[in-house]
């Protein structure tokens, strides 16, 4: 069957949006590399396991040689060269510096502090991770006004699965000075704790971040 024959939420795409990259099929994110499929209306999907079965794993595509995967009926040159480069930028990404690792309150306030210092408006940060807590983006969720800002949950996990999170942390500012967390912070923060938990994501930490000081964010009393 061809991806466009499938319906909209079965489609690669669709799921990579909306449970993340790491929940797909191996011929799934395949047949996204390859785009489109080959001659005679053969699928996207119909090569990529064409690909997998001709050579048994992904470990062993990923040793392929151009030359050697245009024999596959259907694979020409430029198909050939987007699976060889999709491996290639995977081996780079893996030979990167390290990524920060949220260890511990401090290292988390090194990642936010540049977002939130300053600012006239409360920011939300989130901050996701992956499953040893190394840094895999952060970014300004939500900007609220002078007094609040706003803590989407929905949003939040939307966010942490499309970057295929295993685990984030939040943070927000206070932009009057005061860093004592409002009962409405703690009990956004119960909230997110527990949709956190129903997807089996990790939630470290929420903290206020203000100018020259800071304060972990508690869940509410009697959350699990």
């Amino acid at each position: 069957m061809r991806i466009i024959d499938l319906p909209a939420p079965e489609r690669p795409r669709e799921r990579l949006s909306t449970i993340g990259a790491r929940h797909l099929a191996d011929r799934e994110l395949l047949a996204m590399v390859l785009g489109t499929g080959g001659s005679r209306g053969t699928g996207a999907h119909t090569l990529a396991e064409r690909l997998l079965t001709t050579y048994g794993s992904v470990l062993e595509l990923a040793r392929a040689h151009p030359s050697d995967l245009t024999r596959i009926p259907g694979i020409g040159i430029a198909k050939a060269s987007a699976v060889v480069s999709a491996f290639e930028l995977a081996r780079r990404a893996d030979r990167s510096p390290e990524r920060t690792v949220i260890g511990c309150t401090t290292d988390l306030l090194e990642v936010v502090t540049p977002l939130l210092k300053g600012q006239v408006r409360e920011r939300l940060v989130l901050v996701v991770c992956d499953g040893m807590h190394r840094v895999i983006g952060s970014e300004v969720l939500t900007e609220g006004t002078a007094e609040r800002a706003i803590v989407p949950v929905r949003d939040i996990m939307v966010a942490v699965l499309r970057r295929d999170g295993l685990a984030f942390a939040l943070a927000h500012n206070h932009p009057d000075g005061d860093p004592e967390p409002t009962e409405t912070d703690i009990e956004a923060t119960s909230r997110v704790r527990a949709a956190a938990d129903g997807l089996g994501l990790r939630f470290l930490d929420h903290l206020v971040v203000c100018d020259t000081t800071w304060r972990r964010v508690p869940v509410a009393a009697g959350t699990v």
